[in-house]
């Protein structure tokens, strides 16, 4: 036996307004029709549904039983659709964005903190892991799309050219360096480097060799630790370290923070976004909107 949703819509209206005039009016459809279609419910379900007399119509017991579940099937379905393009829209579900910078300050954590303002039903996960890392997991769907510096990139699928941030140095307070404003590459040479093995440490890395390996021979100090613990071994006289601009909204006993020039200026490193075009997840597009309004690629390069 197939039941029509619209059927207990329209029977439900009409048990609401008691008088089938009134609940046609109310659906703006004929009563004859409204009529009829109760009568073939009726006639499916073997039992009357309705008493019709001059003072209106009113449910039998029967009918007042059926309509109750009528409701609850109406109410789950309705909210099922509602739900369903929710999700189909991106408005809700759950976005997993890998990440390796700091979110201390800066605009990834403003991107994200927009994006939650507009779909706040969208769960938002974010996966730490270096750049090879992200990639991988890229391939592998863990993730939808990671935020990462263009910096190392071998990346054959989509990409969006996004903003860019400053390399900062992170030096003890009390460094003679920290009376300086602003730093050379050349202030580093001979500086016990602490270098994070997550994150964008490896990146970090591959620009102190470049800047400084011509100088000479550097002592890196590799760190398997979050960000929170290098600053606490920096702001203990361990060493100093390079960190992006974005990390430097977060504050530490006895860190300074300081740019560091060469002979063009500051060193700044770009961001992109990357993630697979066969990434299926509604909530991802919507992410990228996002990121095209907030940062224009003017070059009209982007990919995408």
């Amino acid at each position: 036996m197939t039941i029509e949703l619209r059927d207990l819509r329209w029977a439900i209206v009409a048990y609401q307004h008691r008088s089938l005039r009134r609940a046609a009016e109310a659906l703006n459809i004929r009563q004859s029709t409204l009529s009829r279609r109760i009568r073939e419910l009726e006639y499916r379900l073997g039992a009357e549904l309705f008493e019709r007399t001059n003072g209106g119509t009113h449910a039998t017991l029967i009918g007042r039983e059926f309509l109750e579940i009528a409701r609850r099937i109406v109410k789950e379905t309705d909210a099922a659709f509602t739900r369903l393009k929710a999700m189909s829209n991106g408005q809700l579900g759950r976005l997993t964005v890998g990440v390796y910078v700091s979110l201390a300050t800066g605009n990834l954590r403003a991107t994200l903190a927009e994006y939650h303002r507009r779909f706040p039903d969208v769960g938002v996960h974010t996966v730490d892991g270096v750049h090879d890392q992200l990639l991988c997991n890229m391939i592998t769907s863990t993730i939808d799309v990671a935020i990462m510096t263009t910096y190392y990139s071998d990346w054959y699928d989509r990409k969006l050219p996004l903003w860019s941030e400053r390399v900062i140095v992170a030096l003890p307070e009390r460094h003679p360096l920290a009376e300086k404003s602003v730093l050379l590459w050349t202030d580093l040479v001979g500086e016990p480097l602490l270098v994070q093995q997550r994150g964008a440490g490896p990146e970090m890395q591959r620009l102190l060799a470049i800047k400084l390996d011509p100088l000479g021979v550097q002592h890196f100090l590799h760190q398997d630790v979050s960000i929170d613990r290098l600053m606490g071994l920096v702001g203990a006289g361990f060493g100093i370290c390079l960190i992006l601009e974005g990390a430097t909204g977060a504050r530490y006993e006895g860190v300074a923070y300081r740019e560091v020039h060469d002979q063009d200026g500051p060193t700044r490193f770009n961001f992109a976004a990357y993630w697979r075009e066969t990434n299926s997840n509604p909530t991802l597009q919507p992410f990228l909107d996002l990121l095209r309004e907030r940062y224009p690629d003017i070059s009209g390069a982007a990919a995408g």
